[in-house]
């Protein structure tokens, strides 16, 4: 396996700009995510570090080789598709052992390699059976199994799991973390569903609009979000937003919204009077009747063990997550309270975080 790294990686389509000053690197045997909603780059990037597309400007290495305008077929990448991509008049056996076919390799390296990589997979039982006969899942095994068994130097995939239904993609999920920890390999996988990221990834790259948000593990990109992109994008529900005009000074703990003093992490920079939104996840809201920021109960929703109760107050919805022993009904007046420590809050007009306690390690992107 080998480290790959992506310096100021730049791709136009004509007038479009679909990747803009991408850098990062993704280490030797690291699960790393690009994540991001349809149309935001994630796809094109990858396609770029496996050869399938030319970058307008910047570079790609791959174990310390320039690899940026080398075939794909030089690279030694392994890719998986969303659509299998199998051959149906061949069986499982055959499938995944035709990239080594390709190769030149002897039957006997080949039926080797092949039965190994099928004991990693859990699938040696179904070795002679045609591919048109079996499950989704079990498909998604021997696409798995054709790029495996070619010991890449390196896995790219694009969204391996999105033909999947919801339930058996979650397993999935589990199945490629664990093949991954099996095989220490270096992977690179494409998704916009956040779920995925979060339970399988070492590393995320969020990406919007071409451009990486921020980078970081996925406690960072939820526990201190770069942006409003990331802050929304990341959590279910996603992180209430609260809109208010102030000046902040450095070391302010204090935040006015309505009249009503909300405690935030102290800031480490000054900010003039300005839009600024303050960030809270459902998690960190609690109901008060002490409080004087109230609202009325405008939805619950029951979870099992916990509950969201949604309240409108006069800076639009607040979703609170609490516990499912706590009572609250529809139309019910509620003082909401924050815990200071995880507050974020955002400059309106360029949508980043300022800094704060929270946030004073730093964020990427």
């Amino acid at each position: 396996m080998a480290e790959i790294r992506v310096n100021h990686l730049k791709k136009n389509f004509g007038d479009f700009v679909a990747v803009r000053d991408s850098s990062f690197t993704v280490k030797d045997g690291e699960f790393f995510c690009l994540l991001g909603p349809s149309g935001c780059g994630k796809t094109t990037t990858l396609r770029m570090i496996a050869g399938l597309e030319l970058p307008t400007d910047g570079e790609i290495l791959l174990g310390g080789d320039d690899v940026t305008f080398r075939r794909a077929s030089e690279r030694d990448i392994a890719f998986v598709f969303q659509l299998f991509a199998l051959y149906p008049h061949m069986n499982v056996r055959a499938n995944i052992g035709f990239p080594l076919k390709c190769d030149g390799l002897s039957s006997s390296e080949i039926r080797r390699r092949v039965e190994e990589t099928a004991q990693i997979l859990r699938i040696t039982d179904l070795l002679d059976k045609p591919v048109s006969g079996l499950s989704g899942g079990d498909r998604q095994r021997v696409a798995l199994g054709r790029a495996i068994v070619r010991k890449p130097k390196a896995f790219l995939m694009d969204e391996p799991l999105g033909a999947l239904d919801s339930e058996f993609r979650h397993v999935m999920c589990g199945e490629l973390r664990a093949l991954h920890n099996r095989l220490k390999a270096t992977t690179v996988y494409v998704t916009h569903d956040q779920l995925e990221a979060m339970s399988m990834a070492d590393t995320i790259a969020v990406m919007n609009n071409g451009l990486i948000e921020q980078l970081g593990s996925p406690r960072e990109i939820y526990d201190r979000p770069a942006s409003l992109f990331v802050a929304d994008f990341i959590g279910s529900p996603s992180m209430n937003f609260l809109d208010t005009h102030a000046a902040l000074a450095s070391g302010a703990s204090e935040l006015a919204i309505d009249g009503t003093k909300i405690g935030i992490p102290a800031m480490r920079v000054s900010v003039s009077e300005s839009d600024l939104v303050l960030g809270v996840r459902p998690e960190h809201v609690s109901l008060s009747d002490q409080s004087t920021l109230r609202g009325e109960v405008f939805g619950v929703e029951y979870l099992g063990t916990t509950q969201i109760v949604t309240v409108t107050t006069k800076r639009g919805m607040v979703r609170a997550r609490i516990s499912a022993d706590m009572k609250a009904s529809l139309g019910e007046h509620v003082g909401l309270s924050f815990r200071p420590e995880k507050l974020s809050v955002f400059d309106k007009s360029s949508g980043r975080v300022l800094k704060s306690a929270l946030h004073e390690g730093g964020v990427h992107g």
